[in-house]
């Protein structure tokens, strides 16, 4: 069971407050303002700054 709609409507990045958004495989929430991909670990979203990883954009 992934993350509902509307939890993923009131997250934010905690960095620049921007909108986030599901990867392709659903395994973390990405930030493209801030080239930041956020995990999710045992459907929980882990918006930690410390713990993001980068994520490079797609062209």
């Amino acid at each position: 069971m992934g993350l509902s709609k509307e939890l993923l409507d009131i997250l934010a990045c905690p960095q620049c407050k921007q909108d986030v958004h599901l990867n392709s495989d659903e395994t973390g929430i990405i930030c493209e303002n801030c080239s930041l991909l956020y995990e999710i670990r045992e459907n929980i979203p882990i918006m930690l700054i410390e713990e993001a990883k980068p994520h490079l954009k797609s062209t």
